[in-house]
């Protein structure tokens, strides 16, 4: 399938490779029959609905090419050699989830397994994009390595222009590494290989939880399927009102170019990208008036900002109260009353988020009105305040012209990304729990206080040293970032460079028009700062160092002196 279609004609290759895809299909049908009928004990015989797929499609596939030989019209070509794609990519599924791997903890921890994950996926996606059938004009592999970086880091930093320079099929890549960067490679594996064989190890499952964050352990795997439930829930509601949106004359009046364009901006919105199939992003002529559009794509990165445990936490809250609302009102009980639905995390993220946009939204809106949105409406000033506000935390869309920001209104916009999303998110920088405990604790120092609470609750002290860590990490990678980009790249100011450190860092993708500019040490020093605040410098430092053993020893307290 890869080299059909990123390599030939496959029109023309159609010819050369039809009979390997009928021994192929024979083979794989064979194989299905073999384990689910003959190899399976009475006990065990159970077939999955993977292979019940695959097995109707197959049998397609031969009606099809016994019936007409393809040699109906090209049409009826076309949709037989999707079919084929469809089946090859299910067949590989079901073969990869087949393996039995088991994740040894001894020589490997989950934070080695989630970064080699995302290493992988990244030089695959830019063997990919090398294929001469990606792009139109062919692509330098510092460039390719670049875009597959950025895509699956979820950044959006974009050196070549993505509705140009790239193919249908190039564009399905991009999309495909934003998808897979923005669940997790492992979400997807992990998820896929229990679903498919119907268990996991003991384990396995211990890794996941440490990667999923599951409180319990027989959770785990229920926390992946919600979590791929949620999204593409989200993303084909997100598809369907974009779509609604969208003015069909500005894509030539095709039904199937809206559908290709809502489904990519949804997607790419929800997993906090900023990728667009518009040469100027959302600022392009035609769409930077359309607030419906804006709103539509502020909710969708907001809402994948947000992170999975809060949105099911939520999502739980208001299943509580819709519960007891119609309990309420059929059977005239009284309200049960269940404590800390929603728990101390959930409450510390969502008023956070909260500060942040109303924050952010009044501030630009009040610096910029007669500046980068003098030339919206009144209304229009609020909706594009709110959505920049929140796309400077993560997303990387573009809805005006970044060059005509003010410098108060950059400084607020690099705060914005370097706080960044929530945690277990698909958006980047040091998280808001990380910004909302390292505040807390500082207000209980000024107060005098040896514990830092909130909600009538305390934080603990584990959380506390963490947040201090990701928060010094992240000043150090991104100082010494800035201070190599301008060692490379001494024709362009401080200001510039700093704001394109911060953009990488935090994963966000805002730019101001420099990234193309970059020269190949830029592209690379860019490159390694996407890679390091996607995984973040805490889990780089988790892989790379030997864990202590416990001792059951205590040296005595001194304290230091500080300040």
């Amino acid at each position: 399938m890869i080299v059909t279609a990123g390599f030939y004609d496959e029109f023309l290759f159609r010819s050369q490779i039809i009979y390997f895809y009928d021994f192929s299909f024979l083979l794989t049908l064979i194989n299905i029959l073999y384990y689910n009928i003959y190899k399976k004990s009475p006990a065990t015989k159970k077939i999955w609905p993977l292979e019940i797929i695959v097995t109707i499609l197959i049998l397609v596939y031969y009606l099809a090419r016994f019936e007409y030989n393809f040699s109906a019209t090209r049409t009826f070509q076309f949709f037989n050699l999707r079919l084929l794609y469809v089946v090859i990519v299910l067949c590989f599924v079901r073969d990869f989830s087949s393996l039995n791997i088991n994740f040894k903890r001894t020589y490997i921890n989950p934070a080695q397994l989630f970064i080699l994950s995302f290493l992988a996926i990244i030089l695959f996606g830019t063997a990919l994009l090398m294929m001469p059938n990606a792009t139109v004009n062919g692509i330098k592999p510092l460039d390719a390595l670049f875009t597959a970086t950025s895509a699956v880091c979820v950044t959006g930093l974009i050196v070549l222009d993505t509705s140009k320079d790239f193919t249908l099929f190039g564009k399905i890549i991009i999309i495909s590494l934003i998808q897979i960067g923005g669940l997790g490679i492992m979400t997807f594996a992990s998820y896929f290989s229990y679903f498919f064989r119907g268990g996991a190890s003991y384990e396995n499952q211990i890794s996941l939880g440490e990667m999923t964050s599951s409180d319990k352990l027989g959770e785990v795997f229920n926390t992946l399927k919600r979590i791929i439930i949620i999204t593409v829930f989200v993303e084909a509601l997100g598809a369907i009102f974009i779509y609604s949106t969208l003015d069909l004359s500005l894509l030539d009046n095709s039904v199937n170019k809206g559908i290709f364009f809502s489904v990519f901006h949804a997607i790419s919105a929800f997993c906090n990208a900023g990728f667009s199939t518009l040469s100027g992003n959302l600022y392009e002529p035609g769409y930077e008036f359309n607030y419906g559009l804006h709103f539509t794509v502020a909710s969708l990165f907001i809402f994948g900002g947000l992170g999975f445990p809060i949105v099911y936490n939520v999502y739980k809250y208001v299943k509580h109260l819709l519960k007891n609302f119609f309990r309420s009102l059929l059977t005239r009980e009284k309200f049960h009353h269940t404590p800390w639905v929603i728990n101390l995390n959930s409450r510390i993220i969502l008023a956070t988020t909260a500060i942040l946009l109303i924050f952010g939204t009044l501030s630009i809106y009040m610096l910029e009105y007669d500046g980068a949105l003098k030339d919206h409406s009144t209304f229009g000033a609020w909706i594009e305040a709110f959505f920049i506000s929140a796309n400077n935390r993560t997303a990387g869309f573009n809805t005006i012209d970044v060059n005509l920001i003010s410098a108060p209104t950059l400084m607020i916009c690099i705060f914005l990304m370097w706080i960044g999303a929530s945690p277990a998110s698909t958006g980047g920088g040091i998280k808001t729990s990380t910004f909302a405990i390292a505040t807390l604790n500082i207000i209980s120092l000024a107060k005098g206080k040896k514990r830092t609470e909130i909600f009538r609750r305390e934080i603990g002290e584990h959380s506390i040293r963490r947040s201090f860590a990701i928060i010094a990490l992240s000043l150090i990678v991104l100082g010494i970032g800035i201070f190599l980009l301008v060692i490379v790249e001494p024709d362009k100011d401080l200001m510039t460079l700093s704001f394109e450190a911060f953009s990488a860092y935090s994963t966000v993708g805002q730019s101001i028009n420099v990234t193309p500019t970059l020269s190949p040490a830029g592209k690379t020093i860019i490159i390694a700062m996407m890679f390091i605040g996607r995984v973040s410098m805490f889990s780089l430092l988790i892989a790379m160092m030997k864990r202590e053993k416990y001792y059951n020893y205590q040296y005595p307290k001194e304290e230091i002196l500080i300040n």
